[in-house]
């Protein structure tokens, strides 16, 4: 698109560059700093801590014939006029006591520049101007290979968006559909030192990737979220009517469902319920999406008591480390709760943050917590330190079935 190209073309990095070279008749009382941001620790280099480290030097660009830029890496570069060193000094300490809990900002003269560099533009124009270009040029470089990246690409016509007319026909098309190749398990796994990974239930579910390809190839069932979750209400009939027929003999062991609380309360959920002997069934756990239930918490708590009494267990589904801080277990009456893992949960730079986390795990019950998505060792690792006993994901299945099979429900 041309606002994109354009974009490119008038980068901070240029702009950085045309300014500094207008400055050569103009240098007397210049100074200037770059902090580098780009080697924070990867938690710290979100989009709003930048933008606050950059808006505390806002009051000092007015004051002292400055300009202020930040570059595609996420470093600020500031350039200012007869500033005095104490306000310097000052908008420095405010942007280390932002990140003060990443290595890079701790106070170490061997490590001082590797937070910022100061550039004394009066005596050593000709060194800036040289570094200003060395910036420019590495930035130049990088859109060069995007855009040759992009035009690599083939284009493809974009899909039509879900709309309420479109959503009645994809509804009836689910409802004569096959779905039993679409239906996919997936264990959750109890590990306890260095015994190896123990199955203990498995989650029954339809693969929203599989269901595109087969049923919704011409249409983005993901571009409206609430047609999107209407839809979900009709796979879960869909489903709940699979397994109510379904003479698989793992019904009758542990595995969990992945449902809407409207679903619990419809009479689709009940012949489901009545289909399964009380007997000769193992534990069966009702997964619930936290959008879900905070949509709605008076219509999740009937629910909620409704499957309780029913002998159902109850996990929270979907919950990250960002959201983990406001879910109380014991309140919300959850049996489980499953912890979506991410590669920032690990980052090197947020050590203060993963000691947060792994106290929260422990305040939600550390026999609670289902640690899920676990892709790599990393993720095992990370839920051992925190004392998580439960995890699910790709991870988990290649270390018990080298290769895992898809069970077709008939």
């Amino acid at each position: 698109m041309r606002p994109q190209r354009e974009e490119a073309s008038q980068s901070h990095e240029h702009q950085l560059l045309d300014y500094v070279e207008r400055l050569n008749q103009h240098r007397a009382g210049r100074r200037a700093v770059q902090l580098h941001l780009s080697r924070l620790g990867l938690h710290n280099r979100r989009d709003h801590h930048i933008r606050i480290a950059f808006n505390s030097f806002e009051l000092l660009v007015k004051q002292y014939d400055g300009a202020l830029f930040r570059l595609s890496n996420k470093d600020i570069m500031f350039v200012c006029k007869d500033a005095p060193a104490a306000e310097l000094d000052e908008a420095m300490m405010r942007v280390r006591y932002l990140f003060s809990e990443d290595p890079l900002t701790q106070e170490d003269d061997d490590r001082a520049e590797e937070f910022c560099t100061w550039f004394d533009i009066e005596r050593g124009y000709d060194a800036f101007l040289a570094h200003v270009r060395a910036i420019d040029e590495v930035e130049t470089r990088r859109q060069r290979r995007l855009a040759q990246a992009a035009n690599a690409i083939p284009l493809v016509d974009e899909l039509p968006p879900v709309d309420p007319h479109r959503l009645s026909e994809l509804i009836d098309t689910i409802g004569s559909a096959d779905l039993s190749n679409v239906m996919r398990r997936q264990a959750v796994f109890a590990v306890v030192g260095d015994q190896p990974p123990t199955p203990l239930f498995r989650e029954l579910f339809i693969s929203i990737a599989a269901l595109r390809t087969q049923v919704f190839a011409k249409y983005d069932i993901l571009g409206n979220r609430w047609l999107f979750q209407y839809l979900t209400e009709t796979l879960d009939r869909r489903m709940l009517a699979l397994l109510t027929r379904n003479d698989d003999g793992a019904i009758a062991q542990a595995f969990s469902l992945n449902l809407n609380i409207s679903t619990l309360l419809s009479p689709e959920f009940l012949a489901f319920d009545n289909s399964l002997r009380s007997g000769a069934r193992g534990t069966l756990i009702i997964e619930l999406q936290m959008i879900d239930v905070f949509a709605d918490l008076g219509a999740y708590m009937f629910a909620r008591d409704f499957v309780h009494s029913r002998g159902y267990r109850v996990c929270l589904d979907g919950v990250t480390d960002l959201t983990l801080p406001f879910i109380d277990r014991e309140k919300l009456g959850l049996d489980l709760v499953k912890l979506v893992w991410s590669p920032s949960m690990l980052d090197n730079a947020a050590t203060g943050r993963r000691e947060a986390l792994h106290r929260l795990v422990e305040r939600t019950g550390r026999a609670r917590t289902i640690l899920c998505r676990c892709d790599g060792e990393a993720a095992l690792d990370f839920g051992q330190a925190a004392g998580i006993a439960m995890y699910q994901g790709r991870y988990m299945d290649s270390l018990t079935s080298p290769k895992p099979t898809v069970h077709r429900l008939r």
